[in-house]
């Protein structure tokens, strides 16, 4: 019952990890040790959501390892080799224009505070709803909003201060 429920979520808990560690093999690690926790306490998974319960369980984790090592921002970036899987369709100017969109966009989105990240990347890269990220991060659906649209505002920022200094590159 687990292997159906919960382990097709694995990649959504890797990313999420990935963008709260900001580090692939620390994300792994939490990934690992939220299965672990997930296996567990599965019977305590009480509706159909297995997605929202497992990416609760990785932010518990993460935060918990947080805690213990006292060393919130102490992570690397993203390894972007792997992260990154270039639309073949596209022409090879079109594939270089987008991998750079996109490494603008992931420096920028590192730039941001950890609660404004982890909102943007549940939100518009997990596609989860305000109601789900409301009880991945345990706040009030109101404060995801805010939360939603101070860190679509710090992004708007920084990608508009980066684009007149990455033309210049």
């Amino acid at each position: 019952m687990f292997e159906q429920t919960v382990l097709p979520h694995l990649d959504a808990a890797f990313n999420y990890a990935r963008w709260l560690t900001r580090n692939d093999a620390e994300a792994e690690d939490v990934v690992q040790d939220a299965c672990v926790r997930a296996m567990r306490f599965f019977s305590s998974l009480r509706d159909d959501d297995a997605r929202a319960w497992l990416l609760t369980i990785v932010r518990n984790t993460w935060y918990s390892r947080v805690a213990r090592l006292a060393k919130m921002s102490a992570g690397k970036p993203l390894n972007e080799a792997q992260d990154h899987w270039p639309d073949l369709a596209l022409d090879p100017e079109e594939r270089l224009v987008q991998q750079h969109t996109v490494s603008l966009v992931r420096r920028a989105l590192e730039q941001l505070p950890v609660d404004f990240r982890e909102v943007i990347v549940l939100r518009e890269i997990e596609g989860l709803s305000y109601k789900e990220i409301a009880a991945i991060a345990g706040v009030p659906i109101g404060t995801v909003m805010s939360r939603l649209a101070r860190a679509r505002e710090r992004l708007q920022t920084v990608l508009t201060l980066a684009s007149p200094r990455e033309a210049l590159r």
